[in-house]
């Protein structure tokens, strides 16, 4: 089997613009999270935006794959790279901003049709009387929000917003002609397309990818739909935390540079890491409650750790899902406890990054990929008081780092798994 390596990371996140500053904010205890109301319409929560205003899928894209083709010292056009980018919304921002703009346009070809009845001269021997018209009155419109960042559309290029145009222009950005594919799997995006990408290189499909995922999910209808579940923090995101309290939404991007060993080791490329193997379930449970006992997640655990050649006590760190969620952190727990020894870390990044959905599990991959080049176990930011009895990495401490587990569990029962190592 042809092995996989990484040597190349390009990342972007509220927690900092480039891997390097998010990986050392992370390490130092800080988060991008922040309390923010981008939209009049919907009242504030926390969050954790890149910026001031709601990032642009294209440009957080854009962005995110040159700072991983400039790490792995690569320059375009690259013809022979497959593409595997992700993302759970991809542009629903800009669906949300042509919908909005469609329902004001004809809110106000309705008004002017009413206003201009109204002007109609009166019946029988009624004299009409030409005067001036009272001021037009628009019906009650959903306020327009301040997202600068994004451009008005039209039906005329909605085609550049379907689901999979993201990874058809990072395709034309870089060059590439050859595979293209654009996972959407919910917050099992980001591990999937990873894994598909070192699938690819595997069964000699191509030599190289660039694969990841990049979400701007912070939109009224997102935003609306999560607060009607229930899911959403009020004050923050604490991961396995006796008060957590739900998800905090939040903004970012990581993609990779996956190579075969042999055209990394031709080139002399950096490596930080290799893919060991992936597993990947479905719950057949429910639209958006993980299966209580967790047996696909057990069984997404079990096969990548078979295919990775390893066992649980191999595994040295554990980069949990850890939503903060009531649901998810206790089935997730319960697997790990289930499958691991004790003494095994883990620990999420998502009290610090927010939930980036379908982003997510690449974040955790990148992270996991520094901790394992420098040793150094991640802080399971806004953890105070676990409810379970793991051991959870609050402060980040120096270790012996030789294998890892990302972990994912995505709306709809989506489990995957990944193991990295040296």
């Amino acid at each position: 089997m042809v092995k996989v390596v990484v040597t190349g990371i390009g990342l972007v996140s509220a927690l900092g613009g480039s891997l390097e500053e998010s990986w050392q904010n992370l390490l130092a205890g800080k988060s991008g999270i922040r309390l923010l109301q981008p939209f009049p319409e919907i009242k504030p929560f926390p969050m954790a935006l890149i910026g001031k205003q709601p990032a642009d899928l294209t440009m957080l894209t854009q962005l995110v794959v040159a700072s991983a083709l400039q790490d792995a010292g690569l320059v375009p056009p690259l013809a022979d790279c497959a593409v595997i980018i992700g993302s759970s919304r991809s542009h629903q921002a800009s669906w949300e901003v042509l919908a909005r703009q469609m329902y004001e346009d004809t809110a106000i070809e309705k008004d002017v049709k009413n206003f201009s009845s109204s002007l109609r001269p009166p019946s029988g021997s009624e004299v009409w009387t030409r005067r001036e018209p009272p001021r037009l009155q628009l019906p009650h419109c959903i306020p327009a929000s301040p997202r600068p960042s994004v451009p008005a559309f039209s039906l005329k290029n909605w085609l550049d917003t379907l689901p999979h145009m993201n990874a058809i222009a990072t395709a034309r950005q870089i060059g590439a002609s050859g595979i293209v594919l654009a996972p959407m799997v919910a917050c099992a995006t980001g591990i999937l397309s990873i894994a598909q990408a070192a699938l690819l290189i595997q069964t000699g499909q191509c030599q190289r990818a660039i694969a990841g995922a990049v979400e701007t999910p912070i939109t009224p209808l997102t935003l609306a739909g999560f607060q009607q579940m229930g899911a959403l923090a009020k004050t923050g995101a604490y991961p396995f935390d006796v008060h957590r309290e739900g998800l905090v939404l939040g903004e970012g991007a990581a993609v990779f540079v996956l190579e075969s060993t042999e055209l990394a080791k031709q080139r002399q490329a950096k490596i930080y890491g290799e893919i060991l193997g992936f597993g990947f379930t479905n719950d057949a449970h429910h639209t958006n409650s993980p299966e209580p006992h967790g047996k696909s997640a057990i069984a997404a655990i079990k096969q990548c750790l078979q295919r990775s050649c390893l066992s649980p006590a191999d595994i040295d760190y554990i980069h949990a899902h850890g939503t903060a969620t009531h649901l998810n952190d206790q089935m997730e727990s319960m697997v790990i406890q289930h499958l691991f020894p004790q003494d095994v870390a883990v620990s999420s990044t998502k009290g610090s990054s927010g939930h980036t959905l379908g982003a997510s599990g690449a974040l955790g991959v990148a992270f996991s990929l520094m901790a394992l080049k420098h040793q150094i176990l991640p802080p399971c930011i806004g953890l105070q008081q676990p409810e379970f009895d793991l051991n959870f990495i609050t402060a980040t401490r120096l270790s012996n780092i030789n294998h890892i587990l990302c972990l994912s569990f995505g709306f709809g029962g989506q489990n995957v798994v990944i193991g990295i190592g040296h």
